[in-house]
This record gives C-alpha cells, structure tokens and sequence, in this order.
C-alpha cells in the first residue's frame, strides 16, 4: 500500500535514533514521551475508577436500607390514606413497590448512655417490597416485630455503643413532651431489642431504629403513617420519577428521591471527582507537551534532512505533516498505551491490591477503620473516552508549533555548515 510520503517519514522518525538507524524498536526520547502520556492516561483512568467504586459501593449500601423515593404528607403529618397514595404512585411505569413508614427522631438510652436516632416504623412484609436490607431479615429479625411488643431492631454500631444484645431493654425518649400538673415532661417508652441488623453503612448502622409501624404510630402519636417509600426498576431514574410524581399527587404530599436524601455527600463526591479529574489531566497535559521538547530537538537534528527534502520539492506543509505525524504517532501509542494499562489495573485492582498487601505485609483498608475491607473499583465509559480524547488533542496540540518550525526552515542556511 502506498502512504503518502508524510506519513512514511514521520514514521520512520518516530523509529529512528538521533543516527537515523533504527534503535530497537522506538528512540529513547520518544518513548519517554510515549510512557509519560501512557503513565498519566492509565493515572487517570485508575483514580476514576476507583473513585467510582467507592462511589458505588457506599450508595449500594446505602440503597439497601433507604427506599428510592420517600412520600411525606406536606404538612408533616400522617398521610391521610396512604393505600390511596401508594395506588396512584404506582400508576407510573417505574415504581414496582410502595410501603408505609413511620420516620421520627428520638433519644435512646441504656443507663447514663444516651444516643440520637432516627426511629423507622415499619411493616416488615410491605418493608421487604422496598429495600434489600428488609427483604434479607424479613423471616428472621423483622419477623420479631410484632404490633403491641414494643420490641426495637437496632443497628449494629448503635447496640455496641449503648452495650446491649438482643433480649435488653432500652428506653426511647421522645421529643414530644407530655403535659402533667408538674408541667410538661418527655416522654419515655421502655423497649426490648429484638435484633440487630449490619448495613454496612455507618450513618444507618449507627443511628438507625427500627420498630413495628403501629408501634410506632402510637409512641408518636401520629395517628398513622407518616410516608410511602417507593421502589424503582431503574434506581438512576429517581429524581425525574420524582418530579413526575410530585406533579402527579399534587401539592397535599412532599416527593423525596434518594440523590436528596444524601444530597451533600453525593455533591462533596461529584467536587472531589471533578478535582482529581483536573488535577491528573494536568499530569497527562504535561507529559503531551514533553512533546514539544522532543520534536524540537528532532527538528534540530533533522534540519540537513529537511533541507534536502525541501530541494527536492518537498513544501513546507509537507514538512510541517511530517513532524505532526510523528508527535501523533508518539501520542496515539503512549494514549493507547495507558488505555491498555489503566484498564487492566481497574478491572484487576480486587487481585493486585491484596497481592501487594501481602508482598508489603500491610493493610491499605483496615476493616477495623474503613467499612469497605476491599479496594473496589468500577470503569466507567463516560470517564474513559473523555480521557481518551483529552489525551490525544493534548498531544496533537503539542506537535503545532515544533512543526511549523520546522516548515520554517531554509534549505540554504540549513546546509550551510553541513
């Protein structure tokens, strides 16, 4: 096949030594420039990977103890049938499950310990439609709540804080105070653990209470339900589902999708995510313009060769093309290169980190400190291709100038000295 000349030469420059013969397989000079662009690319691509997995993992878990979306009563109240609400919400497409629930903030005690917690009332069979965390205890701990047995299933943080197992009582304080001639006084209910659960998040396995929704109901005096939790077929859809319903159930109800219920810790994510993405692209940014470095002294070494191919007929747009195709050659294979390589870490992270924990016999997640033991990873196409495409722009915008130098160069003055 017959290339034109441009793309010949500027490949045979690529694979050339500072003599012209080839030097293995690429000069030392452009392969320090292709393993830059290549170790930045991979960088890059490695971080956001990782970055997604935790990402994933901590809103997995998080999504296995809250619903997709929350419907209160707008006037913070119970709903006042919330059959009728779960029937028409389900009228959407989307939604493939609705449970009632009761949601208070209250004080537990055991002894002097006193902890905040947000209580949860609950149905376990209707719970179980909804949440992945319900659906796994719903024949064992859950099954113990029953109506009138003011029994508690705590998280598991929570229990070892206050020190109690299944069987203990704790008392619940609530914020409402209960009038009596001595004046107003909180109100207290003695409960008995019946269970603990283990989430894996720390904000639920902490701080989460849950408790039969009619038991619930009358220890707050709510008279009912106070929301709906809906589940989703596609979690992704929450907040445009959301909005629909909103419009749909009118403005008697409050819609809440789960990308709210922990609004600033996916915002402080998306920050850092967008942070390190401009900080290692800077790194790709400048091993690309290690380019420029590289094709100056190319054109430096190179100014007889350019002088003969310009008293050939050769004209300066045919030199400028050759460099360019030399600097993109260089920045194609180091961009490809840390494609292979970035992609080759992130989708082997679960074996390569525990094998370098072993090799330098220390823990980078203890499980005693971080909830998540195992360094997660997921790549994604939407961080990959942005890189890709930075990468190579940044090398091409890295061969401009050094090329049109070397279209600027006179045959005459070049082979002056020669």
């Amino acid at each position: 096949m017959n290339l034109p000349y441009e793309l010949r030469v500027g490949w045979r420059y690529t694979r050339a030594g500072r003599t012209g013969r080839r030097n293995g397989f690429i000069s030392f000079i452009s392969g320090v420039s292709m393993l830059g662009i290549a170790l930045g690319v991979a960088a890059l691509i490695i971080v956001l990977s990782v970055m997604n997995g935790f990402q994933k993992e901590v809103r997995d878990r998080m999504l296995s103890v809250i619903a997709h979306i929350e419907v209160f009563d707008a006037q913070g109240g119970a709903l006042p049938d919330w059959r009728a609400t779960a029937a028409a919400a389900r009228l959407n497409p989307q939604v493939v499950g609705a449970a009632p629930f009761v949601a208070a903030q209250a004080l537990i005690a055991r002894g002097d310990d006193m902890r905040g917690a947000v209580v949860r009332g609950i149905s376990p069979d209707d719970e179980a439609t909804v949440t992945a965390l319900a659906a796994q205890l719903k024949d064992t701990t859950l099954a113990r709540l029953t109506p009138g047995s003011w029994g508690v299933v705590l998280g598991g943080e929570l229990a070892r804080g206050l020190g109690v197992r299944e069987g203990d009582q704790v008392t619940i304080v609530t914020p409402s105070g209960q009038v009596t001639p001595a004046g107003v006084v909180p109100r207290l209910k003695q409960m008995t653990v019946v269970g603990t659960f283990e989430a894996g998040h720390y904000e639920y396995d902490n701080g989460l209470v849950l408790m039969h929704l009619d038991d619930a109901a009358r220890l707050f005096r709510v008279g009912g339900p106070t929301g709906v939790q809906l589940k989703l077929s596609d979690q992704q859809q929450a907040r445009t589902v959301a909005e629909e319903l909103q419009v749909s159930l009118g403005r008697s109800v409050w819609v809440r999708d789960w990308t709210r219920t922990n609004r600033n810790w996916f915002e402080a994510v998306k920050i850092e995510k967008t942070m390190m993405f401009i900080i290692l692209t800077l790194i790709v940014a400048v091993a690309a313009f290690n380019l420029v470095s590289t094709l100056v002294m190319t054109v430096t070494d190179k100014r007889a060769d350019i002088a003969i191919l310009r008293t050939l007929g050769a004209s300066p747009r045919s030199i400028m093309g050759i460099f360019m195709v030399q600097g993109a050659a260089s920045g194609i294979i180091g961009t490809l290169g840390g494609l292979a390589l970035g992609l080759a870490v992130a989708f082997n992270i679960d074996v390569i980190v525990p094998a370098l924990e072993r090799l330098l016999n220390a823990s980078f997640l203890p499980s005693s400190v971080y909830l998540i033991s195992k360094m997660p990873s997921d790549p994604q196409s939407s961080d990959i291709v942005p890189i890709t495409i930075i990468s190579l722009l940044l090398a091409f915008v890295a061969t401009l100038y050094p090329s049109w130098r070397a279209s600027r160069v006179q045959p005459a003055e070049a082979l002056r000295y020669e």
